[in-house]
């Protein structure tokens, strides 16, 4: 048995088990805003009677319906590269903040984009190669999660 592999297997085990880094401006992941309610194409803040946490962190729901679904199946319904703007991640590997009302639901996923100050980033994922942003922005996030 080679005795050398045993700390390298075991810090490995470690590093996979420790959480992401959310986005959780306000206390919540995506602000606070409903992630179940966004495939149903609405962006609406959810409210405190309606939170739960998972993973370490909060978010808030609408109603008990959405926070049941959330419950049932989370990760259905967690957003993308932790909340942060998919574009930045994808183009410049960094963690943006969000507009939390610029959203788009793609393979039955939710991303999450900065929109503010005359950029809005969802538009320009939208005229750029959609498919080959998600793999760059796959490959960056697996760089930058824990950091």
């Amino acid at each position: 048995m080679k005795y050398y592999l045993i700390p390298f297997l075991f810090i490995t085990s470690f590093v996979n088990a420790q959480s992401i880094d959310y986005n959780t401006k306000k206390g919540y992941v995506a602000e606070g805003f409903d992630v179940v309610a966004y495939f149903s194409e609405t962006a609406l803040e959810g409210k405190k009677q309606y939170a739960t946490e998972h993973d370490g962190v909060k978010y808030k729901f609408i109603s008990e319906v959405n926070l049941k679904a959330f419950k049932a199946n989370p990760e259905k319904y967690k957003p993308q590269y932790g909340g942060y703007c998919a574009y930045a991640v994808a183009l410049k590997s960094k963690k943006v903040g969000v507009n939390p009302k610029t959203f788009e639901i793609r393979d039955g996923k939710l991303y999450l984009f900065y929109n503010s100050w005359g950029t809005n980033t969802l538009e320009l994922w939208k005229k750029e190669n959609v498919k080959g942003l998600q793999k760059k922005a796959d490959y960056n996030w697996e760089l930058i999660k824990l950091k």
